[in-house]
């Protein structure tokens, strides 16, 4: 029979991550790098949203409070691996995340679905190991809008810009009692086709799906009013 983990909390929290110099620092000098390299937006404003979404999914499906905490923490440091590297950044950002929650008081069994959620967040090779992973997997696949954008030049944009500047509104909605969870787009067709959104996310869309069901809810895509998954 497998031992189940007695979980350990510390009282850090989500504020005490937020105001860790060094955290921000890794967070804005890792999305500066990925602005050099034509990325869009992966700085405060993404990680912070990530960060509400991961909690309020799991609040939503009435998971223990200090596992919502955990989860919004995972969501603030899932991309600060970026700051080494774009390749392999989640397992570079759990590495980096695990020395700075022991430093900051944080339990080996907190630092563990932590560090796990993060690294297995890239559509490429993540997988929803824990409701945390799961939580962060939705959370942070669901941020695409025309504030990500940073290329001003239209005429040089590629398709991930062209995406992004498309989508006027990016809702992920919980719908507790029919165990759905639901991402709602209002993508402007003038400036992409929703065909292009697919060509691009699809492997994310296949992934959120995964993170839903490990949650025990349906994933749904609605583009435009359209249900599409």
């Amino acid at each position: 029979m497998t031992n189940k983990i007695k979980h350990k909390y510390s009282n850090i929290n989500l504020k005490d991550i937020k105001k860790n110099p060094i955290v921000n620092i890794f967070i804005k000098s890792a999305n500066n790098y990925l602005g050099t390299i034509g990325y869009t937006e992966h700085g405060i404003r993404h990680v912070s949203l990530v960060a509400s979404i991961s909690e309020n999914i799991l609040l939503y499906l009435d998971y223990p409070k200090r596992i919502q905490e955990l989860a919004g923490i995972a969501g603030y440091m899932h991309d600060i691996g970026n700051v080494i590297n774009r390749k392999n950044h989640g397992q570079s950002a759990a590495i980096i995340a695990m020395k700075l929650l022991k430093d900051a008081g944080a339990t080996p069994e907190e630092i563990a679905l932590i560090i796990s959620a993060i690294g297995n967040h890239e559509e490429e090779i993540g997988d929803p190991v824990n409701p945390i992973a799961a939580a962060l997997i939705l959370a942070d696949k669901s941020d695409v809008h025309k504030t990500r954008v940073r290329n001003f030049d239209i005429t040089k944009y590629d398709m991930h810009d062209r995406v992004n500047s498309a989508v006027d509104k990016s809702f992920l909605k919980v719908i507790k009692d029919k165990k759905i969870i639901s991402l709602q787009l209002s993508i402007d067709t003038n400036i992409s086709k929703i065909m292009e959104y697919f060509e691009i996310f699809i492997y994310r869309m296949l992934m959120c799906r995964r993170a839903a069901s490990f949650l025990n809810c349906t994933f749904e895509l609605i583009i435009n009013d359209k249900k599409l998954l």
